[in-house]
């Protein structure tokens, strides 16, 4: 089967960066289904991996996490799907990724695709909806209000793909107000368009921009992106026993001394946890993408998908993963078909 792969660790801008590249079709095994791929998105997990991930000599790393596509086969063990079902999901960071023809994945952490979606559309939303979805409801629990504070969520980084479906989650499934982060008109258009209560510029200190509403500390802090250059001011913003959620790896090491003050709990999502460890709640995951699905298919939340970047190959995957080293993208970036 084709697939793209990497041998070792190099920027983007280099030739063998990615690589095209031929592998044997995979045999599902236990709860694994196999998949046939039509379409995957992009993730800072997959720049993430190019550059850290150590690769055995003479093997190749494929990357991928996002997918959509066509039940083909499945494992002896398999009780939720069948061969034919359209399928969405973002795989586990210990396995081979979807960059390839065909793809194994654990029935537990796979959702049938919204019909009303294409593959492409469909699959710019698995890893992202997951991360939203527990960040907010499993781990901070934005549904049990913080006591005596604004009844609010701050997310850091509101216009990417995280952002962008945490928003809509949020006016669909909560009370809570919804306040975005964005630096450019254009992605301050955006999460406005998707929902956001109030918008705010995270190229300046946040604290005063939210004092100045003069609506009280909000409850709920969700950093997507550069906690390290914004928790001064989220700690300063938030409200006394406040939950605060991030998910990106900072640079610095997180000094949490400063949170003991306010008292405030911190919750460090990684959607990948459930499948890697297998726990006894990884089924979790089904069921929160057959939540999404049905809210998509119901009208009430769309695809965060940005653009399309052509068939998936090396070269459009080096494009997507420049564009996501910028940091300029907005809504999720997809690859379709071989």
């Amino acid at each position: 089967m084709r697939a793209v792969g990497f041998n070792q660790n190099q920027p983007i801008t280099s030739d063998t960066a990615l690589l095209d590249i031929e592998l044997p079709v995979p045999e599902p095994q236990d709860r694994d289904l196999l998949v046939e791929i039509r379409a995957v998105s992009v993730n800072p997990v997959d720049t993430k991996t190019r550059k850290n991930a150590v690769v055995e000599p003479g093997q190749y790393k494929v990357l991928g996490y996002d997918a959509a596509g066509v039940v083909k086969a499945v494992g002896p063990g398999v009780k939720l799907f069948q061969p034919g079902d359209e399928v969405y999901y973002a795989g586990a960071i210990n396995r081979q990724g979807t960059n390839a023809e065909f793809h194994l994945v654990d029935e537990r952490i796979v959702g049938l695709k919204p019909k009303t979606l294409s593959f492409e559309q469909a699959a710019a939303l698995p890893l992202t909806a997951i991360t939203a979805y527990e960040a907010l409801f499993h781990r901070m629990k934005v549904q049990d209000k913080v006591a005596g504070a604004w009844n609010a969520v701050l997310l850091i980084g509101g216009a990417g793909g995280v952002g962008s479906i945490a928003i809509q989650l949020l006016r669909e499934l909560s009370d809570v107000t919804v306040i975005a982060t964005a630096s450019r008109p254009e992605t301050q258009d955006w999460v406005r368009e998707l929902g956001a209560h109030h918008v705010i510029d995270h190229s300046k200190p946040l604290a005063p921009q939210i004092a100045e509403m003069a609506i009280g500390q909000p409850g709920f802090v969700f950093s997507i992106t550069q906690t390290d250059q914004h928790l001064s001011n989220a700690l300063e913003l938030i409200a006394p026993q406040g939950r605060f959620t991030l998910i990106d790896d900072s640079a610095d090491v997180i000094d949490l001394r400063p949170f003991k003050r306010k008292c405030l709990s911190v919750h460090w999502e990684m959607m990948f946890a459930r499948p890697v460890f297998q726990t006894a709640d990884m089924i979790e995951q089904h069921k929160l993408l057959t939540h999404v699905a049905e809210l998509v298919d119901a009208g009430k939340i769309r695809t965060t998908l940005s653009d399309v970047l052509g068939p998936i190959n090396a070269e459009n995957l080096k494009k997507a993963h420049a564009l996501l080293e910028s940091g300029t993208t907005r809504g999720k970036l997809v690859l379709s078909g071989f």
